[in-house]
């Protein structure tokens, strides 16, 4: 960020444009609630969007779940737009038209509208950059609009546009000071994303009240996992059933199942289940950057931007299968402070053998002291650990020490893997 404040006439490019927005409110800085976006929203009447809208809340799970619904949709020849958050390498990342991330001039473009929009109104860094997508899809059309949740749902910015369905894919503890101190309170959140005669897909296995009550509330015809549609894992394949609608036999994707199963609820909501082959086909290529993603073989280095506990027993569960095949599992943590890193951390104490814990930049940022003292909370032995005061340096020094049958695991934040990303590109181009 530059040194001298920065003025909207200034803004020349996307940079710019992200430097004054960010200058205006840190992008670290959260501030729920509806009223300002609704405000200047209403003035171009962003929250009715064109085709089908599915808005997609949870605590894990969204990023996946759209990214499957989005290569299902595309494969069945509809145009399709996402928008998700945060990114990891470029803020384009944020919206992608057809699979292809939008490039800076309609940012810059949106961008500058959504200014002259908002007028007095202060926005954060996250309304502005919503509103600008919102823009970008109204201007640019598509058969299906599929917008990620932020934090939350009730008070997130994205609630503002008007879904045909709603999603609630996983509920878990994470943000409590904004979202509240147990799964009920975190559930009554996410709920805030359905409306009244609406369809919604819930694909938490262990469904609070607080949601199915809301449903009930609103009239909302509801797809539930393990109650209106199941899914079975098998040894090298898993099967689909929802009412007379199923498929047998299908590949294990590189992405979890059960966002898989809660997408093709979404489908038979909408009646656009796939043919199986094609399914399988989109199964077998499916892929996420910074989901159980190899960056290389040989040594292994995986990079997972789980964060919170429950996406970290599941990280645990995958690192279990796949430690047989390696003499040693070494992990490079970062985490944001405001996360419980000691019951993130705690379910992979038993796979990984060596832990290199990183400190994260900015206020939200924990430092490796306070990843340690979780850490010994968590462990049961003694942990073997390292101490970094940054990710790159942290990564780089491993680059040197790994040996051709470790695992290397990043994990902890988007932050902590977006700096693993741009650094190993940068060794290796």
């Amino acid at each position: 960020m530059p040194d001298t404040l920065m003025s909207s006439q200034s803004c020349q490019t996307l940079a710019d444009w992200l430097c004054y927005i960010e200058q205006s409110h840190p992008i670290d800085k959260i501030d729920l609630g509806l009223e300002r976006v609704k405000q200047v929203a209403d003035r171009a009447d962003l929250a009715n969007l064109p085709g089908k809208v599915v808005l997609i809340a949870g605590t894990n799970g969204k990023g996946s779940t759209a990214r499957i619904l989005e290569q299902l949709l595309l494969a069945q020849g509809f145009s399709v737009g996402v928008y998700s958050s945060p990114h990891l390498l470029r803020f384009n990342e944020r919206l992608r038209l057809n699979n292809y991330d939008v490039d800076d001039a309609l940012w810059v473009d949106a961008m500058a509208e959504i200014e002259a929009l908002r007028q007095d109104t202060a926005l954060t860094y996250f309304e502005f950059t919503t509103l600008a997508a919102l823009l970008i899809l109204k201007r640019r059309p598509v058969d299906f609009c599929l917008i990620e949740v932020g934090l939350g749902g009730r008070l997130d910015a994205t609630n503002i546009v008007s879904p045909d369905i709603s999603v609630i894919t996983t509920i878990d503890l994470d943000h409590q000071d904004w979202l509240g101190s147990d799964r009920e309170a975190i559930g009554r959140e996410k709920a805030g994303v359905f409306r009244q005669d609406k369809p919604v897909v819930i694909g938490e296995l262990a469904v609070p009240a607080t949601v199915t009550n809301r449903a009930s509330e609103l009239n909302c015809p509801a797809l539930i996992i393990n109650q209106d549609f199941t899914y079975q894992l098998l040894a090298d394949s898993w099967s689909w059933q929802c009412g007379a609608a199923g498929y047998q036999y299908l590949p294990i994707p590189g992405l979890p199942v059960q966002n898989v199963a809660t997408s093709l609820a979404v489908l038979h909501h909408l009646s656009l289940l796939p043919e199986q082959p094609l399914l399988i086909k989109v199964l077998s290529e499916l892929r996420l950057a910074g989901r159980m993603q190899f960056l290389q073989h040989q040594p292994a280095i995986v990079v997972d931007v789980a964060h919170n506990p429950q996406s970290a027993r599941y990280l645990a569960s995958k690192l279990a299968a796949l430690k047989p095949g390696y003499k040693r599992v070494l992990a490079l943590v970062g985490m944001l402070k405001d996360k419980d890193m000691t019951q993130a951390m705690g379910p992979l104490t038993s796979v990984i053998d060596q832990w290199h814990l990183s400190s994260l930049p900015g206020v939200r940022g924990a430092s490796a002291e306070q990843l340690t003292t979780a850490l010994l909370s968590a462990a049961q032995a003694q942990p073997d650990y390292r101490l970094y005061q940054d990710v790159t340096t942290a990564f780089r020094e491993l680059l040197s020490m790994l040996q051709d049958d470790d695992l290397l695991i990043i994990f902890g934040s988007f932050v902590t893997v977006s700096a693993v990303l741009a650094s190993y590109h940068q060794e290796t181009t």
